[in-house]
């Protein structure tokens, strides 16, 4: 069984834990849903500040939403569309501290403000992105970028696609 441990401390350290506890639930178990879902689940539990924490997946051409913690969502984004549809068109992850500025954003919650999505990149190709949504302007920075990138990493080495 595992069990989900509340993180206090630097923002560094937060997310070495958050690495640490995705590792344990990893172990074992390569289901992209059940991956997903716990690790929505777990990024949730501990990162401040979320209003959205989940993923979206490639299918038909398009990004169709996966397991999700938070307000319900858009089902369907297309590429190219919004801060997700970017980040999938670029290959890379996209850091905006203002939603409300960004060309084409599409508002799935009013309430956010900021975002952070990262591709969820296997054997070269595209296989959804994770989608962190914030009611904080500017919530992501740098070192978020850098931990949630490296987050994905871990997840995607240890998920069947």
């Amino acid at each position: 069984m595992f069990a989900v441990e509340k993180v206090s401390g630097t923002k560094s350290e937060v997310y070495e834990e958050l690495a640490r506890q995705t590792r344990g639930l990893l172990d074992g178990e390569r289901d992209l849903i059940a991956n997903t879902a716990n690790l929505a689940a777990l990024i949730w539990q501990i990162v401040p500040d979320l209003n959205w924490a989940g993923f979206y997946f490639m299918k038909g051409g398009e990004l169709v939403l996966g397991p999700f913690q938070g307000k319900p969502a858009c089902v369907r984004i297309a590429v190219g569309k919004g801060v997700c549809g970017t980040a999938v068109a670029r290959r890379e992850t996209m850091l905006v501290a203002d939603v409300h500025a960004f060309p084409g954003h599409i508002a799935c919650d009013s309430a956010s403000n900021s975002e952070l999505v990262v591709p969820l990149i296997k054997a070269g190709e595209v296989k959804g992105v994770l989608d962190l949504d914030s009611p904080k302007f500017a919530r992501f920075d740098a070192e978020d970028r850098r931990a949630f990138e490296a987050l994905v990493r871990l997840f995607v080495e240890g998920t069947d696609f």
